[in-house]
């Protein structure tokens, strides 16, 4: 076992718990070596006068077998091992809570600098499916978010900073390694079967990282995940989503949410910047960029259904026209209520309804199923425990209450 802080899962079940990160503790000079891809490990070790072969040993030890003490990498020289423990570690976020919930969804909060704020989450969603157990990762890229999405409660708190690789793949790490802390080294195996990146943030305004910790998810001597099992999920940065079909094989998810400009300016306000028009024909872009075995077969549109905001039958018709040319399964997602939200939850007849509209048009259309709201960890809650650096947060709180007592009022 590596020298790792293992902290027990017993009775975690709707429990917030502070923890220990299994992490080498190390000088901050040190390389850290888990944010790496495979091209950057192997120049590092050609510069240290290794073959460049070591990269793929190292993967293995870090991504597959999760250890983090270089002393129980067996195939490797013990010269190399007292080497790279001198100038490298192996280091994840620090993880400073942790909860379970009963469905067996999981929620990890990390700290990824210094301060109240620095502090991003991580939620993992267990699920049957044709193949077996899916555990989905659905993982942040960013500390905050710029975009202030009307209904969504990680922009209300603003943007701070960009996650490194490190940062965002060491969440994927972390949630492998919270199935095999007292698992033995040579019996351990990878988990997370999906992984989303649709957390915290835009990824593709923190495109470079972000391009970086999906190569090595895909990477077989890292995660060896399948394309279509890497979802990226964006608002609609179109000029980023050209970039992406240039670089990464990966399935693609839009966050929708209205089928109109004007509805859309006031859900999504990065809609303004790059309105439907724009956006559909870069799906469109996407898709036409195919290979053999490609994730690229249809876009996930991504539709959080409000009470009387954009679940009636007109805005299921513009779904429809809007949609008509662009292979996609969509995903009606019920909202989730956060603190101070101006908007309600569509009512599930409501939501059936419009359904069976885009089903009866041939669309494959799913209703999510709600997972981990009794830890906060449900779509549309991950701002959780992290600070308002912004006051966004404060500002929006103040506009709600005035609304409410206006409307008191007139009432």
């Amino acid at each position: 076992m590596s020298s790792v802080a293992v902290v027990s899962s017993e009775n975690m079940d709707e429990k917030q718990q502070s923890v220990s990160t299994p992490v080498v503790q190390a000088a901050a000079a040190k390389v850290n070596l888990l944010g790496m891809s495979r091209p950057e490990l192997e120049k590092f070790f050609e510069d240290l006068g290794e073959k460049k072969f070591r990269a793929g040993q190292v993967m293995k030890w870090i991504h597959q077998y999760f250890v983090t003490d270089f002393a129980e990498m067996s195939n490797i020289s013990g010269k190399l091992r007292e080497k790279l423990e001198k100038i490298c570690e192996i280091k994840a976020p620090e993880v400073v809570h942790r909860n379970y919930s009963k469905d067996g969804t999981r929620k990890w909060v990390f700290r990824v600098g210094d301060g109240e704020g620095s502090l991003v989450e991580t939620v993992l969603i267990p699920a049957e499916d044709k193949t077996g157990a899916r555990k989905t990762l659905c993982i942040s890229s960013q500390v905050g978010c710029a975009l202030d999405c009307s209904f969504c409660s990680t922009g209300k708190q603003g943007f701070q900073r960009d996650l490194t690789p490190a940062e965002i793949i060491g969440q994927l790490w972390m949630a492998n390694y919270s199935y095999m802390e007292d698992v033995p080294v040579a019996e351990r195996e990878r988990t997370v079967t999906n992984v989303v990146m649709m957390g915290m943030g835009e990824p593709l305004l923190n495109y470079d990282a972000v391009l970086s910790s999906m190569q090595l998810m895909l990477d077989d001597f890292a995660y060896g995940m399948s394309k279509r099992r890497v979802t990226l999920s964006t608002s609609g940065v179109v000029p980023k989503i050209d970039q992406l079909a240039q670089d990464i094989d990966v399935a693609l998810a839009i966050s929708l949410h209205a089928p109109n400009d004007e509805l859309r300016n006031e859900l999504v306000p990065i809609n303004k910047k790059y309105p439907l028009q724009q956006l559909i024909a870069a799906c469109q872009r996407y898709l036409a960029k195919d290979g053999n075995e490609s994730a690229r077969r249809h876009v996930t549109i991504e539709y959080v259904m409000l009470d009387g905001v954009n679940d009636q039958p007109e805005h299921a018709q513009q779904l429809l026209k809007l949609l008509k040319n662009l292979p996609s399964k969509i995903n009606l997602i019920p909202f989730n209520p956060f603190p101070h939200a101006p908007y309600g939850r569509s009512s599930r007849n409501r939501i059936i309804a419009f359904q069976k509209t885009l089903s009866d048009a041939g669309f494959v259309c799913t209703i999510r199923q709600t997972r981990g709201d009794d830890i906060d960890a449900a779509c549309g809650q991950l701002v959780g425990q992290v600070a308002d650096r912004t006051r966004r947060a404060e500002q929006w709180k103040k506009k709600v209450a005035q609304q409410q007592e206006i409307l008191r009022t007139q009432g």
